[in-house]
């Protein structure tokens, strides 16, 4: 009958890792076999840690049919929808050595809603602990890059990252191996830096595997939360991703000035044939946070990216596959950029949101060259800026309620579909369920 009960017993002991610890091995007798080997079980998953969340939303959009930023495109005949935008399950381990400090830590994490089942991150990490300074990182894991692409869709306070962040960073993870230099002592200078060196596949987890030899040089220094007073903090951080993909046809499109007239123009040369295509992208970002003696905190937080995007005709997405034929390449000059202000009202369960972003895959060319006679400027080349108006209540430590209303603009061009504003405005409900 024990023996039967055992797996139960060990079951529990791993998921009551929120009481204190102590308290539960009181609990086992010791002195008996069986007792010894709940011990050394308990010991062996005293640092595993489960936790996850469940993202069920409804949605009204503009008009039907839309493509949008705001969870995914709506199908054809649809303008609301309930859908699952996330639903996750990470569990983390970590194991420390004799003397009681960090070792190796490993992570899963996987989606599961309507529409899929994917892996999210799976990544082992080795922690120096002479200096307490370094740690090694392999494995599937998000680029370390910017602000919002690192922001956690369960902490970030508007549904979606921007346009920018999602285009350039679609899915946000790589495969890869990263070195960071992030101290573990709180007397050491360098507290308050943090410093991520990495390389990458290149093409995200959108790829079906790794297509080139092409690889992904990501460098982020960023400035930790550093008080300037009782009641104001600022961080602030600077990021570089310095990469490129394989050139498998002679074709590469990119924008020039002909005859006074902007257009795409395309270089045929054969030495284009096994040469690279650039992805550089830099970037900057901030965050200022204000704590009132009434504990209400209001933050401010911008970050702007520039650089050169290598998509193709359809898209100023990273390719998740290489092109041939004639279709070639599309070299782009890109920025965008997002701004909020958070605000807590009435008490710390209570924030108003304000979010203004945008992305220009082009930058140059205007609205009016996109559509023009002989310009052959697709859509992927309009520029979007969205202005997001939210209210967020943390009604406890597990649950949220967000609402978020997504107004989008895109250029108005001569290119069917785009010469006036499209309705693809997205007003979201979501609650947040987290544990």
């Amino acid at each position: 009958m024990l023996r039967k009960k055992l797996p139960l017993l060990a079951v529990l002991l791993v998921f009551c890792h929120a009481v204190q610890a102590q308290y539960l091995m009181d609990m086992v007798d010791t002195s008996k076999e069986t007792g010894r080997g709940l011990l050394n079980l308990y010991k062996k998953f005293d640092h595993l840690k489960i936790g996850g969340y469940i993202q069920p939303q409804f949605q009204v959009a503009g008009s039907k049919g839309i493509k949008s930023f705001e969870g995914g495109d709506f199908s054809a005949k649809v303008s609301n929808r309930f859908m699952l935008r996330r639903s996750r399950v990470r569990i983390d381990y970590v194991h420390f050595s004799e003397n009681k400090k960090p070792s190796v830590q490993i992570a899963f994490q996987f989606d599961a809603n309507e529409r899929a089942f994917t892996v999210r991150d799976v990544w082992g990490r080795i922690f120096e602990n002479n200096a307490k300074l370094f740690a090694f990182t392999m494995g599937m894991f998000a680029r370390p890059f910017g602000y919002e692409v690192n922001l956690s869709s369960s902490d970030r306070e508007s549904p979606e990252r921007g346009r920018m962040s999602q285009t350039l960073m679609k899915s946000e993870r790589d495969l890869g191996a990263m070195l960071t230099l992030d101290s573990r002592r709180k007397d050491n200078l360098l507290k308050y830096v943090k410093a991520d060196i990495a390389v990458f596949n290149g093409q995200g987890i959108n790829a079906a595997g790794d297509f080139d030899n092409s690889k992904d040089v990501v460098g982020n220094l960023a400035l930790k939360p550093y008080h300037l007073g009782s009641h104001v903090t600022l961080a602030a951080g600077a990021s570089v991703l310095y990469g490129s993909l394989l050139q498998n046809t002679k074709y590469v499109y990119s924008t020039s000035t002909v005859a006074g007239i902007k257009k795409v123009t395309v270089d045929s040369s054969a030495d284009n044939l096994d040469g690279i295509s650039p992805r550089h992208y830099y970037g900057a970002n901030a965050q200022f946070k204000y704590k009132t003696k009434k504990g209400l905190t209001t933050e401010l937080r911008a970050e702007f990216i520039a650089g050169t995007q290598t998509g193709t005709a359809a898209s100023s997405e990273t390719p998740a596959a290489l092109v041939s034929g004639a279709d070639g390449f599309h070299i782009r000059h890109f920025n965008g950029a997002y701004f909020y202000l958070l605000q807590q009202v009435f008490n710390t369960k209570n924030q108003v949101l304000l979010k203004y972003d945008w992305y220009d895959p082009n930058t140059k060319t205007a609205g009016n060259d996109i559509g023009a006679a002989g310009s052959n400027f697709t859509a992927a080349n309009i520029k979007y800026s969205t202005l997001g108006f939210g209210y967020i209540n943390y009604l406890t430590e597990n649950i949220k309620v967000v609402l978020y209303y997504a107004r989008v603009f895109n250029e108005k061009t001569q290119l069917t579909g785009f010469t006036s504003d499209v309705k693809d405005d997205v007003f979201t409900c979501r609650l947040q369920f987290r544990f």
